[in-house]
């Protein structure tokens, strides 16, 4: 069953070894993917749990896209409803203005360029801002949501996503001069 297109059908039509492969060929993907916005092991883990189950009880794959995307989407669909189950959303995403000094656009560089950080340790960075900002800036960073569509999907304003994203920005930056200074001292 190596052929993807088999895969597919197989899991349309429930076979339990087409969903096991399934799981083990995207499973430490998607638990990436969980981990990204949850921050916790063990939430990322209930999500992929939540997220397989879904998957597997509503296989609605069309083709498309390629079938690890819709297995990324469905995963942070999960994701977000796991967070707003929990209710957090709705204390952290009040109306943001925290006085933070707001990083502008062309400032993208700045946090990132010349970083010695691995991806590895910069994601594990990313795993550590509050849940807020975390969430919107996996959406907006790294899957490519807009402020509006962010807001849309955590039921807040747009402006309280966009100032989630600074804030976010801000606290890598911090982060990231911390973590070289570190480096280089060490």
């Amino acid at each position: 069953m190596e052929n993807e297109e088999k895969l597919i059908a197989g899991c349309r039509a429930g076979d339990d070894a087409a969903r096991e492969l399934l799981y083990r060929r995207y499973s430490k993907q998607l638990m990436a993917v969980c981990y990204r916005y949850t921050g916790s092991m063990d939430d990322a883990l209930d999500v992929l749990h939540d997220g397989f189950i879904k998957i597997f009880t509503h296989f609605t794959f069309r083709g498309e896209s390629a079938l690890a995307t819709w297995l990324t989407k469905v995963m942070i669909s999960e994701a977000v409803n796991y967070l707003r189950k929990k209710h957090r959303f709705i204390s952290l995403f009040g109306e943001v203005d925290d006085g933070l000094e707001e990083v502008p656009d062309d400032d993208n560089d700045i946090v990132f360029a010349g970083s010695r950080l691995t991806e590895q340790e910069l994601l594990q960075l990313v795993a550590e801002l509050p849940e807020g900002c975390r969430t919107v800036f996996n959406l907006f960073v790294i899957d490519g949501k807009t402020h509006r569509e962010i807001a849309e999907m955590l039921h807040i304003k747009e402006h309280s996503s966009t100032s989630q994203y600074h804030r976010a920005r801000k606290i890598l930056k911090d982060k990231i001069k911390a973590y070289e200074s570190n480096e280089a001292n060490g």
